[in-house]
């Protein structure tokens, strides 16, 4: 039987319902075993092709493909059972029914009791736990059932009015069964019934041969984040009194009780087990994932700054805890008794205040330090381990022959002028903190320095031709101050293209042009911005095109990482010296260009790589220059090191990010730190815990800031222990779980192959949910996937990564695969989030208030977005789809012309009129342009360090188009499954440890699954 047959997807109404249609009831498609679906995009009149090495989306009848929508008729069909499984477990048990499979031991000889009926019993499908299978009030029972009691036969008294089914039953049900939607639920009370279950969620996924999934029914991301958003709208979120943090990809305010507000820590478990057996029972990981130096958003506090002079902040004279909310005064005062090692300290004279006789202090609300989770303290001198001074930024501008061929150093250079500057819109305000000074630097073979000293009419350039063993020609006039220097900043920056245009050398030399950009940061510590267009293929150092794409396996893990010791050397010395480099790499043509070796030393340094595999200048450019702003903009401290204490009980197992780590237990090093790192920090035991007490801890950032002040960021973080793991089970944060697990995976890329990677994932999230189904669950019919309310969308989230670039199967150039291993380790939570499941939204058919601010409270109304799903996108329709990375517009072959006209312009009818190249969206006057601008700037605010511009993919003409089809994670593509097949391989394997059988397999080769009729073994 072919793989199309096997899953059916019969939904209630279309999947592409508007869940605003005010007029649900309209007639259907006449068949009612032919659901209407979306045709699909990629057939169409004169656009009949299916991009190359995709499977034809679903429902297609494209070169004899079966599709799972046509031999419905004659395959009988179960209809939705009555509603009987009462949910068990209050606010835990969300449930996933009916994935049949009763029958694991179906190689085995057969049980008596699988004869009898009521063996294999499934969930309802239309029910969920919410009103436990009672409709909600207004909705025909028959709507909610969708059976016709009347119809039905009655087999046996057991099951009252149930229908016949081929479970039931040895004979076939019969081709046109009872099956009787009257008057179905509109898709408004459907959504409300599945969005609204506090309690749990119920779907009936079937798994024999003949079985129907409804994509509908499983877990959805973006119906979980927008029922959210709606609420932080109007709430904010009081960090010490509600346990669960809002999802990472939601805008909300944090009001900070003393416990660190999500932005800067998430544990992936507010309630901690009290024994290491009980957080193994659950399969989580105990871990922090950090963001010290978030941003904060508006209505938020500021972070307090606070000088305790030479003395510097009270810390625990044992285990050197700052002084935090949690730390208890007694005797009077004269003591404080440290929460994370419980010792009793002295406290200062100069910080001494009298208690109260509950034990607080007198003057704790002045106290910033006892009141709120993250203070920054300013520290004296034995913090110091070099003079601090302001920022010093260097920019390596590479003005090779790809450099300027490509544009790329025309951009560079006016994306510099616009991150110092602003544009002429917004001249005057200061970009670069007071204390900060800016040199330059250009380089190919040769490598030219620039006196930039103001008192001088011009910029001298200084050329270096010793690269052997270069240094530094001038002391003072390589850093000067923006503003001072800017007239002849810009007259540098303006003239480089021109200047260079008749040079044109093919071959930069990168780590001579490093080494000398370190020379002249190594007394101050400072960071480096350097753009590259070429492999550096000269010099000492220089690269070899190690990739030629016929390498595999463990050959293809040695193109992951970097052999060379002088690029290593480099990126160490870089770290003592506290400098950090951000990458700008324009891959020519899509080259290569040994991104594992060059992002090496951004890697390590705490820098990042922004990376265009294939640079056009009109249409990268915009993305380029705010990417160069925003990096000279954002917070960024330098010479940083990073330390995470907890309590007595449990320590610091590992951490997972981009840094140096010089030995186990030692301070992490960073060259730079800035607002869009974030790293995840995992916990193990040393004891019991005592479920008494709290479980603490406290994350200590020593670094310098751009303006020049030595300070700790420091957050602290309390979480509740308990002796039962059930009720741990309630306080679990998905979006730190799964970027922990990310994280570790992305650690792991240079000493295991991708399929044990893959393999681990996939064991990993059995392991999560058996363990739940096994210990916390209460009893569900064995064939429901019981999923924890907290982690009803991890199992997508783990597909996402799968088929995420960094760990997907098949052909990946390694540069690219590298680049995303390493923006994963670094990644917040927010932008992993968007990069896990990217956010697709609708815009053909916005209704008129949506992309304007509400009258009431002036927020912007924002539309709903919708699943990545083929199934979802319908004819004509135009979608933006925004994965934090990169933002498409795709837009279906038959758009109507007066959508194209209201978003481009009245000159532009048609798709072929437009320019491909565009990057965003001109300024009209129509309802539509302005609504999705508005959807756009909304976008900016919430992603990482990417800026947003749009990419045109125009079906049947771009080449964006196929990114656009790998960003819909839900379907079958990037050599993994679809989601419904996804959740039932993972139930499979649930099934087979609940009952003992699972073997433990790392391979990522299913050979157990195999062995069962009707499961396909996975792609990868």
């Amino acid at each position: 039987m072919s793989d199309y047959q096997l899953y059916h997807s019969l939904g209630q109404g279309g999947p592409n319902d508007d869940p605003r249609n005010q007029n649900p009831n309209a007639p259907q498609a006449p068949n009612q075993f032919q659901p209407p679906i979306a045709p699909s995009p990629y057939q169409q009149s004169g656009a009949n092709y299916t991009p190359q090495g995709q499977q034809p989306p679903y429902g297609t009848q494209q070169m004899g493909a079966p599709s799972p929508y046509q031999g419905s008729q004659d395959q009988g069909y179960f209809p939705n059972q009555a509603a009987r499984a009462q949910a068990q477990d209050g606010g835990l048990a969300a449930q996933m029914g009916g994935l049949g499979l009763g029958e694991v031991a179906s190689h085995g000889r057969k049980k008596k009791k699988d004869r009898h009926a009521y063996h294999n019993v499934e969930a309802p499908s239309g029910s969920s736990a919410a009103f436990n299978g009672i409709p909600p009030g207004g909705v025909p029972p028959s709507a909610y059932l969708n059976a016709d009691p009347s119809a039905m036969p009655s087999p046996g008294g057991q099951f009252l009015n149930q229908p016949v089914t081929p479970e039931m039953s040895q004979f076939p049900a019969p081709v046109n069964a009872p099956f009787n939607p009257v008057n179905p639920a509109s898709p408004g009370q459907f959504a409300a019934r599945n969005g609204a279950a506090p309690d749990g969620f119920a779907a009936n996924v079937q798994t024999s041969a003949q079985g129907r999934v409804n994509p509908d029914e499983i877990p959805s991301v973006p119906r979980s984040r927008d029922a959210i958003s709606q609420y932080y709208l109007s709430n904010v979120y009081p960090t010490f009194e509600h346990h669960i943090p809002p999802p990472a990809s939601v805008s909300f305010v944090a009001f900070d009780q003393g416990n660190a507000s999500p932005k800067f820590t998430r544990l992936t478990m507010n309630n901690i087990p009290s024994t290491s057996d009980a957080l193994q029972s659950t399969g989580l990981p105990l871990g922090l994932l950090l963001q010290p130096l978030a941003p904060l958003q508006a209505g938020e506090l500021e972070i307090p700054v606070l000088d305790f002079g030479e003395t510097g902040p009270p810390r625990c004279h044992r285990c050197r805890a700052y002084i935090n909310p949690f730390m208890v005064f007694r005797s009077g005062g004269n003591k404080f008794v440290c929460n994370m090692c419980n010792y009793a300290n002295d406290c200062p004279p100069e910080y001494f205040s009298a208690t109260t006789p509950q034990g607080a202090r007198l003057d704790r609300e002045q106290r910033p330090e006892l009141m709120r989770g993250t203070v920054e303290f300013l520290v004296p001198k034995e913090y110091w381990n070099k003079e601090p001074v302001g920022l010093r930024w260097l920019f390596l501008i590479d003005v090779g022959q790809e450099a300027f061929n490509k544009g790329f150093l025309e951009s560079f250079c006016e994306g510099i002028i616009v991150a110092l500057y602003g544009t002429d819109s917004d001249p005057e305000e200061r970009k670069v903190p007071e204390g900060a000074k800016v040199g330059f630097v250009t380089f190919d073979k040769d490598i030219h320095f620039y006196n930039m000293n103001p008192a001088l009419d011009q910029a001298q350039m200084l050329i270096m031709p010793d690269i052997e063993d270069p240094f530094l020609p001038l002391s003072d006039g390589l850093f000067v101050d923006p503003s001072e220097a800017k007239s002849n900043i810009t007259s540098l920056l303006t003239q480089l293209p021109a200047l260079f245009s008749q040079v044109k050398n093919p071959e930069p030399a990168l780590l001579p042009t490093l080494n000398a950009a370190l020379a002249a940061l190594e007394k101050t510590g400072g960071k480096v911005v350097c753009s590259l267009s070429a492999l550096p293929t000269w010099g000492p150092g220089r690269l070899f095109l190690r990739d030629d794409g016929k390498q595999h396996g463990d050959a293809e893990k040695k193109l992951l990482n970097t052999e060379h010791p002088g690029w290593r050397k480099i990126a160490e010395k870089m770290v003592a010296a506290g400098v950090g480099v951000d990458f700008f790499l324009a891959a020519p043509g899509g080259g290569y260009l040994d991104i594992a070796t060059i992002g090496h030393v951004s890697a390590s340094t705490g820098g990042e790589t922004f990376y265009y595999p294939n640079f056009v200048s009109p249409r990268d450019s915009a993305k380029l220059s705010q990417e160069i702003m925003h990096t000279v903009t954002r917070e960024t401290g330098f010479q940083a090191l990073m330390k995470v204490r907890c309590s007595n009980g449990l320590q610091v197992s590992s951490y997972h990010g981009n840094f140096v780590q010089h030995t186990f237990g030692a301070d992490v090093e960073f060259g730079v730190v800035d607002a869009d790192k974030a790293m995840g920090v995992m916990f193990s035991y040393d004891g019991k815990l005592d479920a008494k007490l709290d479980a603490h801890f406290q994350s200590a950032l020593l670094y310098t800031t751009a303006n020049g002040e030595r300070r700790v960021r420091c957050s602290n973080v309390i979480a509740s222990v308990s002796d039962s793991a059930k009720d741990c089970m309630k306080f679990v944060d998905q979006d730190a779980v799964y970027s922990l697990i990310a994280k570790e995976a992305a650690s792991k890329m240079l000493s295991a192959s991708l399929k044990e990677i893959r393999g681990a994932l996939t064991e990993k999230t059995v392991d999560i949910l058996a363990g739940y189904r096994k210990n916390f669950s209460g009893s569900h019919p064995p064939g429901q996937l019981v999923l924890p309310e907290n982690l009803k969308e991890f199992s997508m989230y783990i597909l996402g990564l799968v088929k995420s670039r960094a760990f997907k199967g098949g052909q990946e150039p390694t540069d690219r695969r590298v680049h995303d291993m390493r923006i994963i380790k670094g990644m917040g939570a927010l932008e992993l989030s968007l990069y896990l499941y990217p956010r697709m939204i609708p815009i053909h058919n916005l209704q008129p208030e949506d992309g304007f601010p509400n009258a009431e409270s002036g927020h912007l109304h924002m539309p709903p977005s919708i699943r990545c799903s083929f199934s979802r996108v319908e004819e004509g329709g135009v979608y933006l789809i925004d994965n934090g990375q990169n933002c498409y517009l795709w837009m279906h072959a038959q758009t109507s012309p007066n959508l194209i006209a209201d978003l481009f312009g009245e000159d532009k009818d048609s798709l072929k009129s437009l320019d491909p190249y565009s990057s965003s969206l001109p300024i009209l006057q129509t309802h539509l342009s302005a609504q999705v601008r508005n959807i756009l700037e909304y976008l900016k605010t919430m992603r990482g360090s990417k800026a947003l511009t749009i990419q045109l993919a125009r079906q049947g003409l771009d080449g964006a188009e196929y990114e656009f089809a790998r960003l819909l994670v839900e379907d079958r593509n990037n050599e993994a499954q679809s989601y419904v097949d996804w959740l039932v391989h993972i139930h499979r394997h649930v099934q087979l440890e609940l009952t003992g059988q699972r073997k433990k397999d790392d391979s990522g080769d299913n050979s157990i699954a195999s062995n069962f009729a009707g499961l396909r073994p996975p792609y990868w």
